[in-house]
């Protein structure tokens, strides 16, 4: 696997969203939905500046490829983007939630089951085939979910929910590649916005006064949205979704070991196994990719010998 600027980052959009409960713990007083709407309203203000103070060209570029695209085409852009947006607002509802008011490993499980279940979706919806190593990875995964529902059944539900929401939002953004991701990005954080506002009157707490909320707050809108989102996004631009899906379970194994080693979650033995297993499911699903030279270092040989 040549690594190059795509595969430097995806790692790198993955390794910073490993320690997102770093910035994200310190909040758990407040409730999910008003951490929800500040990430939401303070990411799109800043993304919004960014665009217009350095990007106005791109932005008018972009514009003119819409206005030139056949009705067909638009309408596709518009429902893949915002689309997205719903997903991906959808998802950090669900992740803050989950981080802050079950557990650090029922996050961290979820992006660990996320890259098989996008596959599984894709199958279904954008009619990619699975090899038969693959089937066999989905199913030692679906029995890994099982064992780990055993008395935790509400870690695995809203693991479940969590990854299902990314899952979408990377499969319904596979094909939504005809504008500049970051302005993509900035309309379905807009989009997402938009949505929440109307809920923001009657569902919000108080106003944070404390510095603590807007300096967390500040990290997660910087270093674990707007940077982690686009890197994610530019890398889809030069690497197949397999590369990225490798890349993927940095994030979940940074976030086990923080829960493990830094928050002191306890994890029982059929958790670890059943961890272990995912594992196996990871390298099972990625053989062709994990044990490429090899394979073709065998059929160059066979090539030879005929």
């Amino acid at each position: 696997m040549r690594i190059n600027k795509y595969y430097l980052a995806a790692f790198s959009a993955f390794f910073i969203w490993g320690f997102f409960s770093l910035a994200l713990k310190p909040l758990h007083n407040y409730p999910s939905l008003d951490i929800l709407f500040y990430r939401v309203f303070f990411s799109v203000v800043v993304m919004v500046l960014i665009n217009v103070a350095f990007r106005r060209k791109v932005m008018q570029q972009n514009w003119n490829h819409f206005k030139n695209m056949t009705t067909k085409k638009r309408k596709n852009v518009v429902v893949l983007t915002l689309g997205g947006g719903l997903f991906l607002s959808s998802n950090w509802f669900v992740f803050i939630y989950v981080m802050n008011h079950v557990s650090v490993k029922a996050a961290s499980l979820a992006y660990l089951i996320c890259p098989i279940l996008t596959t599984v979706f894709a199958f279904f919806m954008l009619k990619e085939k699975l090899s038969k190593w693959q089937w066999i990875a989905v199913t030692i995964s679906v029995f890994s979910c099982i064992l780990l529902s055993f008395n935790h059944f509400e870690d695995i539900f809203y693991s479940l929910i969590t990854a299902a929401t990314y899952a979408l939002y990377l499969v319904s953004q596979r094909k939504n590649s005809e504008l500049d991701k970051f302005l993509v990005l900035t309309i379905q954080l807009l989009f997402a916005a938009i949505i929440l506002l109307p809920f923001y009157p009657n569902y919000s707490g108080a106003i944070p006064t404390e510095p603590l909320f807007y300096g967390c707050l500040l990290v997660i809108v910087v270093f674990f949205t707007i940077i982690p989102l686009f890197l994610n996004l530019y890398a889809l631009n030069g690497i197949n979704s397999s590369a990225v899906g490798i890349m993927i379970y940095i994030n979940p194994i940074i976030g086990f070991l923080l829960a493990i080693f830094y928050y002191n979650e306890q994890a029982t033995y059929l958790q670890l196994f059943s961890y272990f297993l995912i594992l196996v499911s990871i390298a099972v699903f990625n053989e062709k990719l994990i044990f490429p030279r090899k394979l073709k270092a065998v059929s160059s040989k066979m090539e030879g010998l005929k």
